[in-house]
Parts: C-alpha cells; structure tokens; sequence
C-alpha cells in the first residue's frame, strides 16, 4: 500500500477514531475532576480505580470500558454522556472558491456598497457566529458612516483608500491597514479617497443576539 493509501486504510481510520475518542474521555474527565478540586489519589479512594489507571485515562492512554466510565460518573456526579461530549461536537468548515461568495442585500446595499458573503457557520460549541463579507465600492458608491449592529468587526484593506468612521475618530484606510472596533458604535466609510476600494470585514457576535 502507497503511503498516500495510508489514511484510507479502513484499520488505521478506526484506530485514528478510537484514539481520539480515548484522548477526548480523558480530558473531560480531568475536566470535571479538578473542578471539583479532586486530586488523582481522591478519585482513587473514591472509585477503587488505581492511581496508575485514571492517569492513563486522563492523559487518553487507555480505553476505559462502560463500567469504569460509569464508576467515574457516579464518583464525580456528572452524566455518563458528559464524557463524549467533545467527541461528539461537528466541526465544521466552509471553503469559497474565488468569485464564489454570495452577494447578499445587508444596510449598506442601499448605498451601493456590494457585500459577498464569504462563508458562515452558524450554531456551534463557542457560542458565537461570524461572518466574513468582501466588500467593494465602486465609482457609484455613497458614502455611509452610520452603520449600528450588534458584535466585533475587523475590516482589512485590500484595494483603494477610504476615510472610515468609527464614532468620533476617522481612519485613513489604505491596502493593508486593519481596523477592529465594536460595532454597536455608528460606523462606515466617509469619504472614498481612491476608487475601486475593497476590504475584508468580518463581524462577530453572539448566537444569541
């Protein structure tokens, strides 16, 4: 088998899974441990599981049976399921081929500002969404420094120059330059100094907002 066969060997798959499920037990199980400001030795007591054996666990050397994991549930009063938990989580990624991203209608559309949406994840285990936009400004762009909205923003330029306002400062914005800010302050360009301009600006904000 060619070394580039190697990781479709449908074996060496479920040896790559069972270990990772192994290290993702141990780290939630020395999760809930010190959180509770158990020592090693106190778990020990407590399950009759040797000291040699929960470090093996923890550190995800070994793969614990049912009865052990449930031994260790009860010890530390969580919910058996609580040790899969990380295991369980998708991770998910989103790739935009170049001239791919959506073009979406968002408040600056109005002034001739074109967004396309570069990606988006939507619920996930951080708690939080972002979405990156491509935005280009064109000769019959306005300008618009008063967007409001919830969350971070970082805006990176890619082409032309701006003045952008953020509250009361203004920035000269030109190829390369960042700007982060929290976006519930009135924002947005002021003045466009060189046309086309473009600019990267990914927003951030709670999935509960």
């Amino acid at each position: 088998m060619s070394p580039n066969n190697l990781d479709q060997d449908p074996h060496r798959l479920r040896e790559n899974r069972e270990k990772i499920l192994e290290v993702a037990i141990g780290r939630e199980v020395r999760a809930f441990r010190r959180q509770q400001e158990i020592t090693v030795a106190e778990l020990s007591a407590t399950t009759g599981l040797s000291i040699g054996m929960l470090s093996k666990i923890e550190n995800g050397n070994t793969s614990p049976s049912l009865t052990t994991l449930q031994t260790l549930a009860n010890a530390l009063s969580v919910p058996l399921t609580s040790f899969f938990r990380r295991f369980e989580e998708t991770r998910d990624a989103v790739h935009t081929k170049a001239g791919e991203g959506v073009e979406i209608d968002r408040q600056g559309t109005r002034a001739n500002h074109q967004y396309n949406l570069l990606g988006h994840i939507g619920a996930n285990a951080s708690g939080v969404i972002v979405e990156p936009y491509l935005i280009t400004l064109s000769d019959e762009a306005d300008v618009f420094p008063a967007f409001q909205h919830a969350g971070i923003e970082t805006i990176y330029m890619l082409e032309g120059e701006i003045n952008y306002r953020h509250a009361d400062d203004v920035y000269l914005l030109q190829p390369g330059d960042t700007l982060f800010f929290d976006a519930d302050a009135r924002h947005g360009p002021e003045v466009l100094v060189k046309l086309p301009a473009r600019y990267l600006s990914i927003i951030s904000y709670p999935q509960n907002s």
